[in-house]
């Protein structure tokens, strides 16, 4: 026996519109405009650049939209091919955007790659046909720093079940001597110490260098770890003989793969999404004029849609025709006013930071700049979270002071003393501050940096000096200790 029941559903859901909104916001300049290039490539009802059509202005426009919907309607139910069930494939495209699509064309280095390079070093060697394929495969087993990260016993059961080769490890290092040999110097080492040791050993004797040598290979712990005093004892040494020693060591490369050009990352390019600048004393903002391009839409498909809605006699072929032009249109017109609410949101969330951080953009210095966090400014600007969010994670602006990402500007707030609230980006920028300019042959321990910070009037416990040291990669005291 057949039931029926009758249910109700409360849904939140957002429109085709809204979503597109949304991921228009939250794209960067160069994103953007690529953006919309596709729509303009995808969309033949949207057109670039200035209308100079006089007799076709705004008003025209809706006068005709309103006359052109109101006939077409009475033949074809326009919802049809509007409702979410059965969304046009256009829509689904446009509205789907997502971190897979957003390529940028950004410049990058081309060449021949870092393991090609080194490849055809080999060629200047005398080796038998096994030796250049076991010299090869190492090199092919190189990292992008330089380093052959796996035990030779494991690079000998790769080279007898990948390559046919059955060697063992005596001559898979007889072979790495060879790689070694290659340049940059330290190519193809095991270690750190590895390669530093092949680097030193290839410059020309001196008692620093040769001290060097001796220090990475009977005390590298104790030089790792910086115990300088071990060291003088162990070794009988002058502390201008260490310091000698040492000079040498960090003038050496520890990733000499990173050092070959051919092996660089590609570069982004940063285009600024603001301006601000001072003029008279007063702060002065602006969009980029990239994030306001010129669309409206096509002539000829208004054109045609009238001719529809001026006909009597209306085909099949024609209403499908007719359908697909108005598709179009309605796209165009979300992508256009989506474009235009975009313009406005960027500028009003980054006038309100502008003004909140005033003090920071009229001085420069990051000691001004007051804890802030996404709320605050949603509240100001009547907006939710999740927008400020978009608009400050990937957008810059271009300051008096250099182009700074806008998520720079936000910080938690923390009490002083007199019970006032201070950003930590301030705290963060008088603790690098007191550790620049610390006694280097005894750094300041973070206990010792609580109570300095305590003396300048901000109570911080030892745990959140460490945490605020790790994010301005500031090591512990005992390795920035210095001779």
């Amino acid at each position: 026996m057949l039931k029926q029941n009758l249910q109700y559903k409360l849904l939140q859901k957002l429109s085709p519109q809204q979503i597109q909104l949304m991921k228009l916001i939250q794209l960067p300049t160069q994103a953007f405009e690529e953006k919309i290039k596709q729509e303009i490539e995808e969309n033949p009802a949207l057109d670039s650049g200035k209308d100079n059509d006089d007799d076709f202005d705004e008003d025209s426009q809706n006068e005709y939209d309103d006359a052109g919907t109101e006939t077409i309607e009475t033949d074809i139910n326009i919802d049809d091919y509007l409702s979410d069930d059965e969304m046009p494939s256009y829509k689904l495209q446009s509205n789907n955007y997502s971190s897979d699509d957003d390529e940028k064309n950004i410049p990058f280095a081309s060449g021949t790659s870092f393991n090609q390079f080194l490849k055809n070093q080999l060629n200047t060697l005398r080796l038998n046909e096994q030796e250049e394929q076991i010299t090869e495969f190492l090199v092919g087993s190189i990292d992008s720093s330089g380093y052959i990260r796996r035990p030779l016993e494991d690079i000998v059961d790769d080279l007898a079940f990948s390559e046919n080769i059955m060697t063992d490890e005596e001559e898979v290092k007889r072979m790495l001597d060879y790689v070694q040999q290659l340049d940059p110097a330290g190519v193809g080492a095991q270690s750190l110490e590895e390669c530093l040791l092949i680097q030193l050993k290839r410059k020309p004797e001196t008692p620093g260098r040769n001290l060097a040598i001796l220090i990475l290979e009977k005390s590298f712990e104790h030089f790792v770890k910086k115990h300088y005093k071990k060291l003088i004892q162990k070794f009988d040494i002058t502390d201008d003989q260490l310091k000698d020693a040492i000079h040498e060591i960090e003038k050496l490369n520890p990733k000499p793969g990173g050092s070959y050009s051919g092996n660089t990352k590609m570069i982004e390019q940063i285009v600024p999404d603001f301006s601000i600048r001072i003029i008279e004393g007063s702060l002065d903002l602006t969009l980029n004029s990239r994030n306001a391009p010129e669309l409206h839409i096509s002539h000829e498909y208004n054109n045609m849609l009238k001719g529809y809605a001026a006909s009597k006699d209306k085909s099949k072929s024609q209403k499908d025709a007719v359908q697909f032009i108005k598709q179009k249109l309605d796209a165009a017109k979300w992508f256009i006013d989506a474009i235009k609410q975009r313009q406005q949101t960027l500028l009003l969330t980054m006038n309100a930071i502008m003004h909140l951080q005033e003090e920071y953009f009229l001085t420069g210095d990051e000691r001004k700049l007051k804890p802030m966090i996404l709320k605050d400014i949603a509240d100001k600007i009547n907006m939710d979270v999740s927008t400020v969010s978009r608009v400050a994670n990937s957008k810059y602006v271009d300051t008096p002071y250099g182009t700074k990402l806008i998520k720079e500007f936000f910080s938690e707030s923390m009490k002083n003393e007199k019970g006032d609230d201070v950003s930590t980006k301030e705290i963060k920028k008088i603790l690098q501050t007191v550790i620049e300019e610390e006694n280097k042959k005894k750094p300041l321990t973070d206990d010792k940096l609580v109570g300095l910070l305590k003396e300048k009037g901000y109570l911080i416990a030892r745990r959140t000096i460490a945490k605020y040291r790790e994010q301005l990669n500031i090591s512990v005291a005992r390795l920035r200790k210095e001779i």
